[in-house]
């Protein structure tokens, strides 16, 4: 277990310096991605945020533009244009054909790019996260600081025949997770959901939810999920794991504790130093539903 803390702790430091290798010597293909436009936002999605800042937005007017499933809070929403995910995944092709170092997303994902180390944290994903996706969120999810998510890690896994197939099933460090399917073409590979983590059943019942290109699910980061494995193809997707530091800083998502910090680079896992009597900003969800 000291080993395992101490290679954790060790992750940020390397990141950071791959970062800076890739900051001075990776050319990029496609430099127009990794700055946010409207442009590369489905107009639908562009609608959503809309309607979820206008002062009278609410939940139920929320639900008529993106698709439920079941009472486990999963929405299926359009985020990106086709257009965009072509030219953002053949970026990625050109980053993982390099001899640029890389830093693989987490111990489950053999194959991706963690995003900040290719400089798309401060342009795309935390912009993204704050005037776009928050506003979602803080409909969605207000149990979970869903209005006020401060951080995210941001990164692309791949799937193909050859690599990695599947992902088995685990929850995500994590208040709200965005899966965003960037294609390319596969088949099969649906997404998985069962009970959220702190509900475990000794049957657990699944439903599988399809991946459409260019849609992206919302989902709550405790809800027990993973992939079924892709019969043809590749598979790109962007994820993004959304954090509250006022919700993580009274008791850590992965083991249910008050958490012991200790001082990290950039986001860390999205806990903040807070004052003792600090109390999270959330709303009572039972008002709501």
């Amino acid at each position: 277990i000291e080993a395992e803390v101490e290679r954790r702790k060790q992750l940020i430091h390397q990141s950071v310096e791959r970062k800076a290798i890739i900051a001075k010597s990776y050319k990029r293909k496609h430099p127009e991605v990794y700055l946010l436009q409207d442009s590369f936002l489905a107009p639908d999605f562009l609608e959503i945020v809309k309607y979820c800042t206008l002062p009278d937005a609410h939940l139920h007017g929320l639900l008529r533009y993106i698709e439920s499933f079941s009472d486990k809070r999963i929405y299926r929403l359009p985020v990106f244009t086709e257009e965009f995910c072509q030219a953002f995944v053949d970026e990625l092709e050109n980053f993982e054909q390099s001899d640029m170092p890389k830093g693989r997303p987490n111990t489950m994902n053999n194959y991706g790019v963690l995003l900040n180390e290719l400089g798309m944290d401060e342009t795309f994903i935390t912009p993204l996260r704050e005037k776009y996706l928050r506003p979602i969120t803080a409909l969605l999810y207000p149990d979970l600081g869903g209005a006020c998510l401060d951080s995210h890690k941001a990164f692309v896994v791949k799937y193909s025949l050859h690599e990695d197939l599947d992902l088995s099933s685990h929850y995500d460090n994590a208040e709200v997770t965005l899966n965003v399917s960037l294609g390319k073409d596969f088949t099969e590979g649906n997404l998985y959901f069962g009970d959220f983590r702190e509900d475990p059943s000794p049957v657990p019942k699944y439903i599988e939810i399809e991946h459409v290109g260019a849609q992206g699910l919302l989902h709550r980061g405790g809800q027990i999920h993973g992939a079924l494995p892709i019969a043809s193809g590749e598979r790109w997707n962007l994820i993004i794991w959304m954090r509250s530091s006022a919700i993580r800083n009274q008791l850590c998502p992965m083991c249910n504790q008050k958490p012991q910090l200790v001082e990290a680079e950039g986001f860390g896992d999205g806990f903040t130093e807070t004052l003792e009597d600090d109390v999270p900003e959330t709303v009572n969800l039972c008002s709501l539903w």
